[in-house]
């Protein structure tokens, strides 16, 4: 029998996050409720995301009976995994369509890619810490998204041979927006990221025809630093 969590006045065994419980799922509808669309969040395909992903099976289980709180949770190897309305906007923000292509920079749990992939699109995603990387593609497949490309790697230069994107979003801080990152998104594509190092915002980028970008920036976040190349840009 798996250790006991204990969850106000009830008790989850980590055995019953294998097969769904209805507890974790009654909790997983209150956190979209509660957190995400009385947050503003209205894009139906992340809704439904939302809703469909099992948090719980992508964070440590010494965390697990934190998976659905508004807060961000530890990985490991000094990571974390951002609050669930953070990730909730930052795929909105990103406005695509089922059957685009999406990169992710910054696998860390999975968690995101899979709400990306719920979404119906191609991910392609990069982890540069070799060991949270190979456990986000083992949990990804175990919990149903096999299809789900994972690459361990430093992201800052993106992923050339699998480009153009249709978006891209990154889940950890560079002190500048990755100018590789431009020529690999399309244009009108929108490239999501918390810019910045002592102070961050969530910040969208849109590609014109020029090849120029528009930037938005959204609200002040605050992010795991963007290691690898990137830190020789501070």
């Amino acid at each position: 029998m798996g250790a006991a969590l204990a969850i106000g006045s009830l008790l989850l065994t980590a055995s019953d996050t294998s097969s769904e419980s209805q507890t974790w799922k009654e909790r997983r509808m209150e956190m979209v409720t509660s957190q995400i669309e009385s947050r503003g969040i209205k894009d139906h395909e992340v809704l439904e995301a939302m809703r469909n992903v099992k948090r719980h099976e992508l964070v440590p289980e010494s965390v697990q009976q934190w998976a659905y709180e508004d807060r961000p949770l530890p990985i490991g190897e000094q990571q974390t995994i951002s609050q669930p309305y953070i990730v909730a906007l930052m795929s909105e923000l990103l406005q695509v369509q089922a059957g685009e292509k999406i990169l992710e920079i910054g696998t860390g749990s999975g968690y995101q890619a899979a709400i990306l992939a719920e979404m119906r699109l191609k991910v392609f995603t990069i982890e540069i810490v070799k060991s949270l990387g190979l456990r986000a593609q083992s949990d990804l497949a175990r919990i149903g998204y096999p299809d789900i490309n994972v690459k361990i790697g430093d992201g800052y230069q993106g992923w050339p041979q699998e480009a153009p994107f249709d978006g891209i979003v990154i889940t950890a801080a560079p002190p500048s927006l990755p100018e590789p990152l431009i020529a690999q998104l399309k244009v009108g594509g929108r490239l999501v990221v918390p810019v910045g190092v002592a102070q961050q915002d969530l910040t969208v980028y849109t590609k014109r025809s020029d090849g120029s970008m528009h930037k938005e920036t959204i609200i002040p976040v605050r992010f795991v630093p963007m290691t690898g190349e990137a830190q020789l840009k501070r």
